[in-house]
């Protein structure tokens, strides 16, 4: 199958204010593909460089070296304008739908933004119909066309983000945790609407998240991220069955278990100690310092991510 999407040795360094040398290390040499109509969850603790990584794909940020391949076209050194017709591909889905939306514009202008921002339309009421449809389609009604964004429940907020990114008719959308900021209640509603548009529509999405769980549930492949490195990838069901990186049996054992016995229980490797700075990033593997089954080589060499099995990578000296 053709993949839609692939990130070939991505950097992204962010210069320190008021220092000639010193970079924020947030997305460094990372590499993943995603195949047309499948979902890559990509997980990590805060800090970790998820939401820079989506964010330079998409090119808010404009790397600082690496491909960004939209289907097979290298996007990560064009311009702005030369961008504009790759942005009808790609779409993004951001975490806080209340910082998400325009409190001044009716829900009308929202969603007809990205028609107007590529001059499918020159105003609004052109689209009413569509937006209407729309509307509709993430379970709003078209009364709600004309309310502005203050007057929805979270939930409802990141519903009109959803339509708003769906107008243009994307092959991709990169959702930076879409509902870590929502209810529990809510959560399930979201990502069932986002895989039913999935099915319906054939989309490609980069899944971002904490909640493992979910991640599970949604993703087909999971990449695991530590301090700007991709440190494990496979398939979602092969890294919940045999994790094989210290750092994500650490994530994994952190997942609630809803019996207050098996909890009790239940072996904990744990990850002690607090993440690295991103700027004084460790020699070796930048996970040493809160690894339990350190090498003394992790401390000097720098594992290169390699298959161990089956398309399953893994970036750590446990494993030769």
């Amino acid at each position: 199958m053709k993949n839609a999407l692939e990130v070939k040795k991505l950097v992204k360094y962010f210069p320190v204010k008021n220092s000639k040398n010193q970079v924020v290390h947030a997305v460094d040499n990372v590499s993943f593909s995603i195949q047309k109509g499948k979902t890559l969850g990509l997980v990590g603790e805060s800090g970790c460089g998820k939401s820079t990584c989506a964010r330079t794909i998409i090119r808010i940020h404009k790397p600082t070296s690496g491909e960004i391949l939209i289907d097979g076209e290298n996007i990560a050194n064009k311009s702005q304008k030369e961008l504009q017709s790759i942005r009808r591909k790609m779409q993004m889905i951001f975490q806080d739908p209340y910082a998400s939306l325009n409190g001044r514009m009716i829900v009308r202008d929202l969603i007809a933004e990205p028609l107007i921002a590529h001059n499918i339309i020159r105003r609004s009421s052109e689209a009413q119909d569509l937006i209407e449809e729309m509307l509709e389609r993430v379970g709003l009604q078209k009364e709600h066309i004309n309310r502005y964004a203050h007057e929805f429940s979270g939930g409802q907020r990141q519903r009109i983000c959803i339509a708003r990114a769906l107008i243009l008719k994307p092959d991709i959308i990169l959702c930076d945790e879409p509902i870590s900021a929502l209810d529990v209640s809510i959560q399930a509603q979201i990502v069932n609407m986002l895989k039913q548009f999935q099915n319906d529509l054939g989309l490609t999405y980069l899944f971002i998240a904490h909640d493992l769980s979910m991640v599970r549930y949604v993703s087909d492949d999971v990449g695991v991220m530590y301090l700007g490195k991709l440190v494990e990838l496979c398939e979602a069901v092969e890294i919940y069955r045999k994790p094989l990186h210290p750092y994500t049996k650490g994530l994994l054992s952190s997942i609630p278990i809803p019996s207050p016995k098996l909890a009790r229980e239940k072996v904990h490797p744990g990850i002690t100690g607090d993440i690295a700075s991103p700027i004084n990033v460790p020699t070796g593997c930048r996970f040493h310092t809160r690894c339990k089954e350190k090498l003394k080589v992790c401390e000097e060499i720098e594992p290169e991510i390699k298959e161990i099995s089956d398309n399953h990578y893994v970036a750590c000296h446990l494993y030769k």
